[in-house]
């Protein structure tokens, strides 16, 4: 890996991470029009530009995390069903999903399709909770919805904002949950993922690169929070379903003349 990939991989990462569009999708296609295998140190690298990116939350959001004891038992309890769920099909998935692009991109699509028509169907509709106001019986099925993010394409901040839109939680208040719920999630799943990895970090010689790679994913992922709360403070998630739909069909034609 060159200096360039690990720049493009860390602002795809931060770019990502916290849109409705699937980071883990976006990375296995970013790798792949780069050229880079899927192998153990590019794995390690996904897992360390992630780390990045969680670092990001927790710098904006630490104050948070200190002080509103009441919503951070609420994420804990959101993050459970999705740690059963993902130790449970972590092998599956990775099998099924990771090598299969036609799946990938039909999930990837058809999620574009739910956030159309969801935000169609429920045109002038106003939200007005916040993200605190969920009961513990809530916060479950937001960590069931995020639970199905465990396959490629499906997006574990669209499925949360979508589930706590359900519950006619606000847009920019239902990024937050999702931010916020990204720190257990993510960060336990990249701690797994370092330690099946654990022998090839022993012996990782790129470590500028990864240095490259989390640095960048951080500063993006920092505006990207920031955007994002505000623009669906006034705009709905239609625009990421649109992006989704022509998304794939922009990698159906990549892949039919590659």
């Amino acid at each position: 890996m060159i200096a360039l990939q690990a720049i493009v991989l860390g602002i795809v990462e931060g770019l990502t991470e916290f849109l409705p569009v699937s980071s883990t999708f976006h990375l296995i296609w970013a790798a792949n029009i780069l050229g880079l295998a899927q192998t153990e140190q590019q794995k390690v690298f996904a897992v360390v530009i992630q780390s990045g990116a969680i670092l990001a939350v927790i710098f904006l959001y630490f104050r948070t995390l200190v002080n509103d004891s009441h919503l951070i038992k609420k994420i804990i309890i959101s993050f459970l069903p999705t740690a059963i769920v993902g130790l449970v099909l972590y092998k599956l998935i990775k099998d099924v999903f990771f090598e299969n692009y036609i799946l990938q991109l039909t999930m990837f699509a058809l999620v574009g399709i739910i956030f159309i028509v969801f935000e169609k169907t429920r045109q002038g509709h106003a939200y007005t909770r916040n993200s605190a106001d969920l009961t513990y019986a809530e916060a479950i099925m937001i960590g069931l919805a995020q639970s199905l993010a465990v396959i490629p394409g499906v997006s574990r901040a669209g499925a949360v904002i979508l589930a706590l839109m359900l519950y006619n939680v606000k847009r920019d208040e239902a990024a937050k949950y999702s931010f916020l719920l990204a720190i257990p999630t993510i960060g336990s799943a990249s701690l797994f993922d370092l330690y099946k990895s654990r022998h090839e970090i022993l012996i990782q010689d790129n470590w500028l690169m990864l240095g490259i790679g989390f640095l960048v994913s951080f500063i993006v992922a920092l505006i990207v929070i920031r955007w994002l709360t505000y623009y669906l403070q006034h705009h709905t998630m239609t625009m990421f379903g649109w992006y989704r739909i022509i998304a794939t069909a922009g990698l159906l034609l990549f892949l039919a003349f590659h």
